[in-house]
Formats: structure tokens, C-alpha cells, sequence
């Protein structure tokens, strides 16, 4: 497509007035406005909307994204649209929990991005569990895949698993794949959490050290950790939860100075979205889902190649989405 000189300028406006908050320039901005106009023009004529993570880059967010925000809260708003194509800026498996809950629209993932928990454990990983503990119930964290989903009692997002752990009727959980959340919240209930070995690896390298230099240069800053981190941060911040947690913690304190220990995506948003508040400290990249580039948004778009398709086979979309139904249902009041 091509685009005049005020077309590109008036894009190039518009993306420098978020963008410039994160660094970028007026120049950077004009670079990608051929590309941010070319996509949001092709999302109109194919009635697609695009959903962007809160760990996609700033150019995707602010660029192309029509709705941001965790995989399930996105895959629930996708459902609520009247679009033909969903664009999922994220990893797999969060596009797959888009297909779930929108069975008949076309789901499309721009990068084959993986993820270091969905990654480690697979459905058989579920079913020798199953033997070795019988009587216990078993929960999914929703970063696994739509098989691993499909094997579980119920799923789970960072910000309700504790509520889930206590409507469960069992006294023994299976809680995976996050070793390091079973733990946390181990913390928090009574029953018996049996964990899996799958970890973050962006939120398993935060150390309590992190949180004690930050607290010594800013020491009227707010810590807030995602409990994806080890025990021994989280007992040492100010609050500990998801990332929405951390979001509404932030949009609703008055005060001004605040480190989030989790990815860079959702720090970089918070600096754009609240300008007027300081975010101090060191945040961790995840490889995975910076893989989404708006080159690759453009390609799913244009023809998009059989493995950005999201495609699920019958079985499995059912069985997954019934956990993910009963994760509603206990939530719900």
C-alpha cells in the first residue's frame, strides 16, 4: 500500500505521542508508520482485530493492538467481538486459549513463540500424575498448552488460582506446571499442593537481592512481584499477584514510585499509561514473546502460513474448554 507524506506524518504523530514515553523518537516513530498504517488498514477490510499481550513491544501495543492485557482476559474480550480473524500477539499458547473460547473464528499467531512453563509438561506428564495421586484434584495454571488443558480438572490464571485451590472439594492438589507459584501458594492454604518442575525463566532470575538494592536507592518505592517469582522475593515485596494485580495496584495508588519484578513489556506499558509515575529498577526480557515483530503481523494478515494457524483438534478444544468453563463457573460472585 502506499501512503502519502500526511498519512505517514499524522501516523508518525500518533505513535511518537505514546512511544516517546518508551523511548523512541519522532524518526524511530516515522520508520514503522508505513507498516502500523499498512496493518490497522488490512485489519478493517478483513474484519480482524488484534490482540496484544502486555509483554509485546511497545510498537505492537500502541502500533496495531486493538485490545491489551493477559492471554485469558484478551481470548475472553476476542469473544465478546464481532471479528472474523483473531491476530494474537503472544505465545502459542495463548492463541490456543483464544481458539478455545472462539471456536469459529479464525485464530492467527504472527511467530511460533513458545513458552518455558507451557513447555514442561505434556498430557502423559498429567496422567502418571493421575496414578501416583489418585485422590487429588488437578489444577492447570493457562500457561500450558490446549492438551495439557484438556487433562486437568480446572484451570487457573495468576490473579484467582489461590480462590480455585480452595473451591476445589479435594485436600490434595496437582498444581502445575509452576513449581515456583505451587509454592507461593503452599504459603496460602492449608491443603497439599503437589507441584510440578516447570519454571518462568524470566521471573525465576529475580533474586531477594533485586528487591533489597531497590529498596536501598528508592526507598519509598513500591515493590510488586508476579508469583511467578521464588518464595523468597515474593516475601519480600509489597505485593505479590498477576499481572493485572499489578496493573490495578499501580492505576490505583497514590503513590508515585513503584518496580515491578516481571517482564519488561508490562513495565514499559505502565511508563506509557502512567506517565506521571516513576518505574525504578531492573525488569527481564522473555525471549518468547519478543519473537512477535509487526513484520509478522503483516504476514498472518496478508497470507498467513499454515503454522500460524491455530488449529485444534475436536477432542482436545473440548476437553479444554470444559476446564477453562469450570474455572468461570468457581469464580464467578
Amino acid at each position: 500500500m502506499n501512503f502519502d507524506k500526511r498519512q505517514i506524518k499524522a501516523e508518525t504523530n500518533r505513535l511518537h505521542e505514546k512511544l516517546q514515553h518508551v523511548g523512541w523518537s519522532e524518526s524511530d516513530c516515522e520508520l514503522i508508520a508505513p507498516l502500523t498504517l499498512e496493518i490497522n488498514q488490512l485489519k478493517k477490510e478483513k474484519n480482524a482485530i488484534i490482540l496484544a499481550h502486555s509483554y509485546q513491544t511497545p510498537d505492537v501495543i500502541y502500533g496495531v493492538g486493538d485490545f491489551v492485557g493477559d492471554s485469558y482476559g484478551l481470548s475472553k474480550k476476542a469473544a465478546e467481538t464481532k471479528a472474523d480473524i483473531i491476530v494474537f500477539c503472544s505465545v502459542h499458547f495463548m492463541a490456543e486459549t483464544a481458539k478455545i473460547l472462539n471456536p469459529k473464528k479464525t485464530v492467527l499467531v504472527p511467530a511460533l513463540a513458545g513458552c518455558s512453563l507451557s513447555e514442561s509438561i505434556i498430557p502423559e506428564d498429567i496422567r502418571g500424575l493421575r496414578k501416583r495421586y489418585p485422590n487429588a484434584g488437578v489444577i492447570c495454571y493457562v500457561n500450558t498448552s490446549a492438551a495439557v488443558k484438556a487433562e486437568c480438572d480446572v484451570c487457573c490464571t495468576s490473579s484467582n488460582a489461590l480462590k480455585i485451590i480452595e473451591k476445589m472439594p479435594q485436600k490434595e492438589i496437582i498444581f502445575l506446571p509452576d513449581e515456583l507459584m505451587a509454592k507461593n501458594m503452599q504459603a496460602l492454604t492449608k491443603k497439599r499442593i503437589i507441584s510440578w518442575k516447570g519454571r518462568c525463566i524470566v521471573h525465576e532470575k529475580f533474586s531477594p537481592k533485586t528487591v533489597d538494592e531497590v529498596r536501598k536507592n528508592h526507598p519509598n518505592a513500591k515493590i510488586l512481584a508476579h508469583t511467578e517469582c521464588t518464595p523468597a522475593v515474593i516475601k519480600k515485596v509489597d505485593m505479590a499477584g498477576g499481572t493485572e494485580n499489578m496493573i490495578s495496584y499501580v492505576k490505583r495508588s497514590k503513590e508515585h514510585e513503584f518496580m515491578l519484578i516481571t517482564e519488561c513489556g508490562l513495565v514499559e506499558r505502565m511508563k506509557v499509561e502512567y506517565a506521571d509515575k516513576k518505574m525504578v529498577g531492573s525488569c527481564s526480557l522473555c525471549p518468547y514473546m519478543k519473537q512477535i515483530m509487526l513484520k509478522d503481523v503483516l504476514q498472518a494478515l496478508k497470507n498467513p502460513k499454515k503454522e500460524q494457524v491455530i488449529d485444534l483438534p475436536e477432542e482436545v478444544l473440548k476437553g479444554a474448554k470444559k476446564s477453562l468453563t469450570r474455572m468461570m463457573k468457581m469464580t464467578e460472585g
